[in-house]
């Protein structure tokens, strides 16, 4: 068995309808596309959600939800974290160097009873503390 012996399965594939070829092919004249009518023009293209004239599904429906484009910050409990806590300076790299936080967090927030302690030590404006 060679890839050069390698066939289609039986029935898989077919040829390719020619339309407006004349009468004998059986989709001469009007290229099977019926008579008159907005889909036998040329240009014709439905659109995708369109229910001929009636209201779409999605016009229907109440719309429901909403997106915020407010970044949240990622929350660490300095608490649970201790390793966060006992950084002689906290910036973004620091706490990813003992924190592991994704690539797409660019901003974190650091919670928890001792956390207000911690505000002397960060140097990063893209990390803060709860109360002041």
């Amino acid at each position: 068995m060679g890839i050069e012996n390698l066939l289609p399965a039986e029935g898989s594939t077919s040829n390719r309808k020619r339309v407006g070829r004349g009468q004998g092919s059986g989709t001469g004249k009007t290229a099977a596309r019926g008579q008159k009518g907005q889909k036998s023009r040329s240009g014709y293209k439905r659109k995708r959600n369109f229910e001929g004239g009636q209201m779409q599904l999605a016009k229907r429906l109440p719309k429901i939800g909403f997106f915020s484009r407010n970044v949240k910050p990622y929350v660490i409990n300095v608490e649970r974290i201790k390793a966060v806590a006992e950084l002689s300076e906290i910036t973004m790299e620091s706490i990813r160097s003992v924190h592991k936080i994704g690539a797409s967090v660019t901003r974190v927030k650091l919670v928890g009873a001792s956390a207000k302690d911690l505000a002397s030590k960060i140097k990063d404006d893209n990390v803060t503390t709860t109360g002041k």
